[in-house]
């Protein structure tokens, strides 16, 4: 019997995980991938669809032809449950998921497996916030393509309106003291605000960026110092001087805890309640787990056992760790192998996986709300860690035994994150590599990154890198030939 491995999700690290499996196994193994939706996007350029240079399906393409010619079953469902030791009638492990489209829909089925993948990436979890979101709230969201087509849309009626003489206000940011994504929300508020001066409507429409960092410039990476020709600064002076270029003014420090049509209430880290008012907002919500619960032969809970109280799974990281002083975090505390350390057959990549600690200091509110920017795990970090999972997985099957040779800890990864700021010919960017991810003031007592390999800066390169990117990596997901010959 060929191995079974079952992948969750079919985003960036599980379509990553999926496509490198298949492509080092060939048919040594049966590679299923569960997803409940039919099309991979590429979510960076979800940024461009919500100002509308890009249309939404310039950014996805449907997930099922590309794995029928990869040799790929994929199964259009949610995970419901996962059985890492089978039920009382069978010890082989399973998944038991439900369909969520076609004549199948609403039906339940057993997936059995000898390795499971969880890379369901996570529950946009907009009702942390009361009012927040799309389709129960008042703001909107660029976090999948067809939220930035709705932000889009909204956007544009103030627009509108402002082109009638008519002031109008824009928030952009995050919605819960516990996000994550600020680069995101940075690269919307800066399109937005580039679009706004290409309109020439800068009189009538004021930016506003809200945020959960302390500091501009935090990213939820504790901020980074990063080199340019020679010069060393520190990214808030960066993300500064980009918003007063572009007249964005900035709300830092705030835990937003309610949205109302028009109104948002957040608490500062002095402890003050305050309100400011929008006709457009876009707050990007905090992340959990997507739900899945783990269940044991004879019908127990065994989800604590795969799982954390936010709904992500643990890994072989130091959790203890988090209960120790900031000071006394390291790099050592993160997974090197994403491995449950109960069942050595399910790993978790990509935003599925459960950090020790976030990078950033945490901080609260007076009141007791936080302030404590999750950590990033988005991106390229999600891709290279499905990649080296995917690698060792393989490794395994064809060699009889772990060996892990491909490490994938953030304490070792490189992340380069791009600001885009416009579209198209005039657009430019802010690029940003900081080495390694995790800070090491150990190892690198100055500035806790690699100045050398940690560098910035703003221009049109980034901004053509970025744009190539959207092709090179679409054409790769689709696996076109070759595709494997591109990075992560």
């Amino acid at each position: 019997m060929k191995p079974k491995i079952v992948v969750l999700g079919a985003g960036i690290s599980g379509h990553t995980a999926a496509m490198n499996l298949k492509h080092n196994l060939k048919n040594k193994a049966e590679v299923i991938v569960v997803s409940p939706n039919s099309k991979y996007q590429w979510v960076p350029s979800n940024i461009w669809v919500g100002i509308g240079a890009m249309k939404p399906e310039q950014v996805y393409f449907e997930l099922a032809p590309v794995y029928s010619k990869l040799g790929i079953e994929f199964k259009q469902a949610k995970a419901l449950s996962i059985h890492p030791e089978g039920d009382a009638g069978e010890s082989k492990p399973y998944v038991t998921i439900e369909y969520t489209a076609g004549a199948r829909a609403g039906e339940k089925e057993k997936v059995y497996f000898d390795y499971l993948i969880n890379a369901t990436g996570p529950k946009l979890n907009f009702s942390a916030t009361p009012g927040l979101g799309p389709e129960t709230g008042n703001t909107t969201s660029i976090c999948s393509y067809n939220h930035a087509d709705h932000a889009w849309k909204e956007l544009q009626k103030v627009i509108e309106k402002a082109k009638k003489g008519e002031k109008q206000k824009v928030l952009i940011g995050l919605g819960h003291g516990g996000c994550t994504c600020q680069g995101a929300a940075v690269e919307y508020t800066m399109n937005v605000a580039s679009l706004i001066y290409d309109l020439d409507l800068m009189d009538y429409i004021d930016v506003t960026y809200i945020t959960n960092e302390m500091d501009l410039g935090d990213l939820g990476l504790g901020g980074a110092y990063v080199k340019n020709n020679g010069y060393i600064t520190h990214t808030k002076n960066i993300i500064r001087s980009m918003f007063s270029e572009y007249g964005v003014d900035w709300i830092k420090r705030a835990s937003v805890y309610k949205v109302e049509r028009g109104k948002v209430y957040y608490e500062t880290y002095e402890g003050e309640e305050k309100t400011v008012e929008y006709d457009f907002a876009m707050l990007i919500p905090p992340f959990s787990g997507v739900g899945i619960t783990a269940v044991g032969p004879n019908e127990e809970d065994y989800t604590d056992k795969l799982f954390k109280p936010n709904g992500l799974m643990i890994v072989d990281a130091d959790y203890s760790s988090g209960q120790k002083p900031y000071h006394e975090w390291s790099g050592e505390d993160w997974p090197k192998k994403l491995q449950n350390p109960t069942y050595e057959n399910i790993f978790a990549v990509g935003i599925a996986f459960a950090p020790p600690h976030p990078i950033s200091m945490p901080n609260k509110t007076k009141s007791g709300r936080p302030l404590t920017p999750a950590p990033p795990r988005t991106g390229m970090p999600s891709a290279v860690m499905a990649h080296a999972t995917a690698l060792n997985i393989a490794e395994w099957i064809l060699e009889g035994k772990p060996s892990f040779r491909h490490k994938a800890s953030m304490a070792e990864l490189a992340s380069i994150c791009i600001v885009s700021i416009n579209y198209g010919f005039r657009g430019i960017a802010g690029s940003m590599s900081v080495y390694p991810t995790i800070p090491d003031f150990k190892k690198y007592p100055d500035f806790g990154r690699d100045i050398k390999y940690t560098i910035g800066e703003v221009g049109s390169a980034g901004h053509w890198f970025k744009w190539l990117m959207h092709y090179l990596f679409l054409y790769k997901a689709k696996a076109k030939p070759f595709w494997y010959l591109i990075p992560d």
